[in-house]
């Protein structure tokens, strides 16, 4: 039985050569975002390796070390740097944990429910000035952190509150940030027909917010909560301008000040080991927030980039 061929068009002959390139860049997209996200991660998680090596080694190890920066000595010092740096001074290193725990916490708590009740109200009612007092707010977070230290300082120094813990505390609860995640997110998170419907069933405001506004405000809560934490408990330059007892220091300014203590020392003391442990230590409240808030930080930005 005799076959027929069938020629082929110039037309199938072009399309099917243009095919073979772009199935070949469309495989080798997926291989090259790979090797960059593999790449990223490498970058950021290398410090975070070094301090968790560097935690196990002694002072000696830290600059003679054997098995190099990135890697383990043979003498492991683990939990004798977690005893040295718990008894150092008298336990000064819990203490400051402690602090910044009450910091973070109070400062945090408070920055949320503020920019929670300024966001809210901002999306939520019409009043005279508000554009142009949202516009202000917006226009406070471009003036960098440092630069209110020096006033805030002054103005601190002026009514007596230097060198107490609400020098650290008051400037923490304002978070324009957080009052602008909140008014973006609740502009349609909270859906004006709903809090009609409420109003229209004999709802007061204080009614509505709390019983309608506030549970589907749960995501950005979360996100701006945990925003405020880690920015608190990262102070840094404000508390070394307004606080001058060592017993009120956060863990950063507390680990700054042995560090400058081990520069100078020039053959005494030395700290490095309690300084590299003490960061570690520093580190775990921020990853375990990350890790029990994750669900609710994330949905939080995503919702609120998508609105």
């Amino acid at each position: 039985m005799a076959t027929t061929l069938v020629p082929s068009t110039p037309k199938a002959g072009r399309a099917a050569a243009a095919s073979g390139p772009r199935r070949e860049v469309g495989e080798r997209r997926p291989l090259f975002r790979s090797i960059v996200l593999i790449g990223m991660c490498f970058y950021f998680l290398v410090p975070l390796w070094w301090l968790i090596v560097a935690s196990t080694k002694t002072v000696n190890g830290l600059f003679n070390g054997s098995a190099g920066s990135l890697w383990f000595d043979k003498n492991i010092d683990l939990f004798g740097n977690l005893a040295q740096l718990f008894n150092q001074s008298g336990g000064i290193y819990l203490q400051w944990l402690g602090n910044s725990f009450l910091y973070a916490l109070t400062g945090g708590v408070g920055a949320t429910v503020l920019a929670v009740l300024a966001g809210y109200g901002f999306a939520k009612y019409a009043f005279r000035g508000r554009n142009v007092s949202f516009a202000l707010l917006l226009g406070s977070v471009m003036v960098p952190v440092t630069a209110l230290v020096l006033p805030t300082f002054v103005l601190f120094s002026a009514i007596g509150l230097n060198n107490t813990i609400w020098a650290v505390i008051l400037p923490s609860l304002l978070s324009p940030f957080g009052v602008y995640l909140m008014r973006v997110y609740a502009q349609d998170a909270v859906p004006d027909e709903l809090i009609e419907a409420a109003r229209i069933d004999g709802a007061g405001d204080a009614k509505i917010f709390f019983s309608i506004a506030l549970p589907l405000l749960r995501p950005a809560i979360a996100t701006v909560l945990l925003l405020s934490i880690v920015a608190t408990w990262n102070n840094y330059f404000l508390p070394l301008a307004v606080l001058s007892d060592p017993k009120l220091f956060p863990v950063t300014v507390g680990l700054g000040q042995w560090l400058q203590l081990s520069a100078a020392a020039g053959g005494g003391q030395q700290l490095w080991n309690l300084i590299v442990i003490g960061a570690l230590v520093s580190v775990i409240p921020l990853i375990l927030a990350f890790v029990f808030l994750q669900r609710y930080w994330q949905g939080g930005l995503s919702l609120g980039s998508l609105k």
